[in-house]
């Protein structure tokens, strides 16, 4: 038995062990930490750097006979993955797969690390007014300098749930996507559909040279048994006449076995075939790499051989696809770059430069990225960072399931924050934004208003400190000058505002050379409280700045409406009382069928409008005349805007170039049930220069507040080009 004085003794001397232990741990720190110092001084192109690394993959071993022949499951192919990502190894810990390394970078492998620690040990002192550099990271030393932008938006983009494109919406894009200097522009798989046959008809015959040259058919390897010269689809894309031929190919072991139910070296004879023969016809082949990053992880050796199979048939761009869309970055930029060492031109050491025309003697490759997991663009642009030199995306994201890569974040990413210096498309940068709502428009959509660089709301700023610190340098709050991607900052009015939110507003009325500061002040404080008091109501002026500059109008100091609404009435006529239980009911007892009951005449409604009108040029010149117009519409909405503008025109004939182009409407307080207080938005558009505007208004009668939402956009879009709304400062 042990006496408490030995446990007290052996503690004792246990700590002191602890104690000396701990003091040399600490004193070996400190001389590792001056040593460091010193070598950072002395040395600094060699600093030591913590990475973390994803592991690398274990090796795979060669096609055998029976891996060619077992069944893989979705269980086993997931099995695969946990392995791979546990570094492959059984005995390794659950954890093991991210893989802490010291790693000392060569001046090779570090030239921007070197060059940001020798810029970060450089004085770099701003004065007051002076904008501070932003960070801009290169793309490393594997980035080519030329990446080439390759569109797939009229063939995976249509792919997206409730899209769908006509062949003159495909002739009218392409034109666009020709004009914005797109290389590449995928339009169909001619043969799988009579509208891709068509497409490709028509553009022989009315697309320019320059167009034609840039469009690609789609289509797929042959089918199994039947050679490529054989093969009914094959054919079809050497008679689209496009110059370019984008085939898909399987990259992943257990999808030709399991899905294609090929045998894998039959899928290999089966690319090497179709790229042979393609080539053969003068078509430049590029080969996209079905599941490559998943058959990667799958097996790798497979993997390669379909990049070999291609490469021996002669294709020019092999695109690693993420098909699935849930690969991360890090593995992305791994295999990529695994990818490229062993099959790139390592004996090309200027392979960064090639020419764009050139590359059917070297190997380009390219990435093709889903965004199932929210990565698309990420993982395109850590591709690139990775050394591929095409990429594939379409216009807004638009694709299959959540969408591919949008061209309109990765464009303007790669021409504004990373060192590619040559993209075709680069030098139209300022025409991103008109492109990407002209996609939208085409294939009526509505645009995202958060989309970066090109939605409404991407340099929007609402917060009044924000706004502030805008006013005094727009660098504060955005990461680029709106105006290079050919978007604009706009100023929110909220409940959230501050002043100088209005003020941002009466700037852009060029109302501040009328009046002194103090005026201004006083009257955007006034203007602020009534946008707080109406935003408690149920207003939101967020979206319906046409609103909150005639709400500022209308508090100025002789400031004239072009018109007045002196009284209205609207009514329906409708005899279809049938709802879907009595439509159903009458069926039953074979009254009536379907067909006539859903024919009935639509309803009726008439809608009755009374306006003054100022006539003169100037508001104290007169008359004022008074009009009364009946005009019926589609619903009582419709038809008080057609009275409306029945009305105006002969006064202001502009106005028949006015078109209302979206309609909502929201119950503010459902509880309320008929009683609630309704809130209407409508959006305007002048067709003759497709400017558009939106105007909000709130009331418990739907009708009322949808005039009073009307007469505010019939009248934003006369202030700027009818005299008798000039504002008098005299």
């Amino acid at each position: 038995m042990i006496s408490t004085a030995s446990r007290n003794g052996s503690s004792a001397t246990a700590v002191a062990k602890c104690t000396a232990s701990t003091t040399r741990c600490l004193m070996t720190m400190a001389v590792g930490v001056i040593v460091g110092i010193v070598v950072g001084v002395v040395v600094p192109s060699a600093p030591v750097v913590l990475s973390f690394q994803s592991p690398r993959p274990t090796s795979s071993s060669s096609l055998s006979s029976s891996s060619r022949s077992r069944s893989r499951s979705v269980h086993s192919l997931s099995s695969a993955r946990d392995e791979r990502m546990r570094g492959g190894d059984a005995a390794s810990s659950s954890y093991d797969w991210i893989r802490r390394d010291f790693e000392v970078r060569t001046k090779n492998g570090n030239d921007d690390v070197t060059a940001a620690s020798s810029s970060s040990s450089s004085s770099s002192v701003t004065t007051a007014g002076e904008v501070p550099p932003r960070g801009v990271g290169g793309m490393g030393t594997r980035a080519p300098s030329t990446v080439l932008i390759y569109d797939t938006t009229l063939r995976d983009g249509t792919q997206m749930e409730s899209i769908s494109v006509s062949c003159d919406d495909k002739i009218k894009i392409t034109r666009r996507l020709s004009k914005f200097d797109i290389d590449y522009i995928e339009a169909g798989w001619p043969g799988s559909n009579p509208k891709d046959e068509e497409y490709f008809r028509r553009a022989r015959a009315e697309l320019d040279e320059t167009t034609f040259s840039r469009l690609v058919a789609f289509g797929s390897t042959r089918r199994k048994g039947v050679r490529a010269c054989d093969d009914v689809q094959i054919r079809t894309l050497v008679d689209s006449g496009a110059p370019t031929v984008c085939i898909v190919a399987k990259a992943h072991l257990w999808q030709v076995t399991d899905i294609l139910r090929a045998d894998p070296n039959e899928n290999l004879d089966m690319i090497r075939d179709s790229v042979s023969y393609l080539t053969s016809q003068g078509r430049k082949v590029m080969v996209d790499l079905e599941h490559y990053f998943d058959g990667h992880a799958f097996d790798a050796n497979y993997a390669y051989r379909c990049c070999e199979a291609a490469l021996d048939g002669g294709a020019s761009v092999l695109v690693m696809c993420d098909t699935n869309g849930g690969s991360m970055p890090w593995d992305v930029e791994r295999i990529v770059a695994e990818t490229i060492s062993r099959f790139g031109n390592e004996d090309d050491d200027d392979n960064n430069n090639n020419d764009r025309e050139t590359t059917t003697t070297t190997t380009t490759f390219g990435i093709h990225c889903h965004n199932d997991c929210g990565l698309a663009v990420a993982n395109s642009l850590t591709a690139v960072r990775a050394g591929v030199g095409l990429v594939q995306g379409t216009i807004n994201g638009i694709g299959e399931r959540t969408g591919n890569a949008d061209l309109c974040s990765i464009i303007p990413s790669l021409a504004l924050h990373c060192d590619v210096r040559d993209m075709s498309c680069k030098d139209n940068l300022s025409d991103v934004t008109s492109l990407s709502r002209f996609i939208d428009e085409t294939l009526n959509r509505a645009p995202n208003t958060a989309a970066p660089y090109v939605g409404a709301s991407a340099f929007a700023h609402k917060g009044g400190l924000h706004v502030s610190a805008i006013e005094r340098s727009p660098d504060s709050y955005q990461h680029i000058d709106p105006s290079r991607v050919g978007n604009r900052l706009r100023v929110l009015i909220s409940e959230l505002s501050g002043r100088q939110n209005i003020l941002g507003k009466m700037r852009s009325l060029d109302l501040e050379d009328h009046h002194d500061d103090a005026v201004l002040n006083e009257r955007a404080l006034v203007i602020l409280d009534r946008v707080k008091r109406l935003e408690s109501m149920g207003y939101t002026f967020e979206g319906a700045d046409a609103s909150v500059e005639l709400m500022i109008l209308h508090s100025t100091m002789g400031y004239c409406p072009p018109f007045q609404v002196l009284d209205y009435t609207a009514q329906v006529y409708d005899t279809n009382v049938d709802s879907a239980s009595r439509v159903m009911s009458k069926m039953e007892r074979r009254d009536v069928d379907m067909a006539s009951s859903l024919k009935k005449d639509p309803s009726l409604a008439r809608a009755t409008v009374k306006v003054r009108v100022l006539d003169g040029a100037l508001p104290h010149d007169g008359p004022y005349l008074d009009r009364l117009e009946v005009s019926e519409g589609d619903g009582p909405v419709d038809a008080l805007a057609n009275a409306l503008k029945k009305a105006l025109s002969p006064s202001h004939p502009e106005l028949e170039n006015l078109q209302l182009v979206d309609y909502k409407v929201r119950i503010l307080d459902p509880e309320s049930a008929t009683r609630a207080a309704t809130r209407v938005m409508i959006e305007f558009k002048d067709v003759d220069t497709g400017r558009k505007w939106t105007t909000v208004s709130v009331d418990r009668n739907i009708i009322s507040a949808s005039l009073n939402a009307l007469v505010d956009g019939f009248e934003y879009a006369l202030r700027d080009i009818v005299a008798a709304c000039v504002v008098d400062f005299e």
